[in-house]
């Protein structure tokens, strides 16, 4: 208990002196800010971009395309396909009609409020079971398009970031006129950054016969998955990828996410290493400023584990306070940023907010934590060995 105490009182004292050496400590508390700063706002863009592309998918709709497709892109369907696929096993049916929608894919050219560029923008025919499928999707504006007409409906994300996609107006893709009717919201997901018409409007727009490259399906249950799987297969006339909407979103995050974190956990660690040798100057200076205040306390039987734990304490303490100020800086300034990036797999653009998440702070607090526990435990060390003589006759 006694032990205890002593470390109370030293840290203690330590901390009412912090004033006497406030530049070498700000310097600390700064260079760990910045690591959690940075660590913060660039995993954010990964957590950001996960969430609105898996937010988009559920575990009781699935999306069937052509085997080896990997995105809606580059599969193909017939009609005939669309039509098997819609009544296999495991559709959700309302009364006698099932819940799907068979769906084309396209890319147009929209451009960027910010940079006034040119965007390659999802756009999406679909059927009237559209809404149904997603049971995510809801009509905020306007009205919904009207079956045969070039009309369009637009995603809130969309049209935040794109010019020219206000409810009313008129937009120009080749040689059609589409008109804007109305706008949906997707609970922030990748739906949101889309453009949707009638499918067999967009098929005559593009010349794409009586072709899809997707068929959604509302499944009975999330169980019923795997009936679908194996009618499907089993079916001479098709040969699909089955999988729920979530996975299928899940693959389409992975290769980003992945890169980001590629880029900032490497990041992360040399900022780090750049804060360690910043706090071990802190604690180094520390040490050299208190020699008389060490030497008088261990005269007066404090221990030198003490010593030592005080001054390990000390610089957890002021990484802590770096590694909040880090953390409430990134949430402020990034988190719910829009910004748009390419998805490699659709070749579209996506339209996602950072994410400064819950659990991104608190791996933040823990790397300023450890941060603080290397950088105080050397001049820790020195500390706990001070000669109390030495120090004595050198102050």
């Amino acid at each position: 208990m006694r032990g205890l105490e002593q470390i109370f009182a030293v840290t203690w004292l330590n901390l009412r002196n912090l004033p006497q050496r406030i530049g070498s400590s700000v310097v600390a508390v700064i260079g760990v800010a910045a690591v959690v700063l940075v660590f913060a706002a660039v995993l954010s863009m990964a957590k950001g971009f996960e969430r609105t592309m898996i937010s988009a998918g559920s575990d009781d709709t699935a999306i069937v395309m052509r085997s080896g497709s990997t995105s809606e892109l580059n599969s193909g369907l017939s009609n005939d396909q669309t039509l098997i696929i819609a009544n296999a096993p495991g559709v959700l049916k309302n009364g006698d009609t099932t819940i799907t929608s068979a769906e084309l894919y396209v890319v147009v050219d929209v451009k960027k409020k910010s940079t006034k560029t040119d965007a390659n923008v999802p756009f999406r025919g679909v059927q009237p079971g559209a809404l149904d499928v997603r049971n995510n999707v809801t009509l905020v504006e306007g009205r919904m398009f009207e079956t045969g007409k070039n009309e369009i409906i637009v995603g809130r994300a969309a049209q935040r970031e794109f010019e020219g996609l206000d409810t009313g107006s008129t937009i120009r893709f080749g040689q059609t006129e589409w008109r804007i009717v109305g706008a949906f919201e997707a609970n922030g997901s990748v739906s949101e950054s889309e453009l949707w018409t009638d499918v067999r409007t967009l098929q005559n727009a593009y010349r794409r016969g009586n072709s899809f490259q997707s068929v959604r399906v509302r499944l009975q249950s999330p169980d019923s998955l795997q009936q679908l799987r194996d009618a499907l297969e089993a079916d001479p006339r098709i040969s699909p990828d089955v999988m729920s909407e979530k996975e299928y979103y899940s693959g389409q995050a992975a290769p980003l996410s992945q890169f980001i974190k590629l880029i900032g956990y490497p990041l992360t660690i040399l900022m780090s290493i750049g804060a360690v040798f910043g706090a071990l100057n802190s604690m180094y200076s520390s040490v050299s400023v208190r020699g008389k205040e060490i030497a008088t306390l261990r005269a007066l039987g404090f221990g030198p584990i003490s010593i030592l734990f005080s001054t390990m304490i000390e610089s957890t303490l002021l990484a802590l306070a770096g590694g909040l100020l880090g953390g409430a800086v990134a949430y402020l300034a990034f988190n719910g940023f829009q910004v748009s990036t390419l998805n490699g797999a659709s070749f579209s653009q996506v339209v996602f907010d950072f994410a400064v998440t819950p659990d991104l702070l608190v791996d933040g607090l823990y790397a300023a934590l450890i941060i603080g526990a290397f950088g105080g435990l050397f001049p820790a060390i020195r500390a706990a060995r001070l000669p109390v003589a030495q120090a004595l006759r050198e102050l």
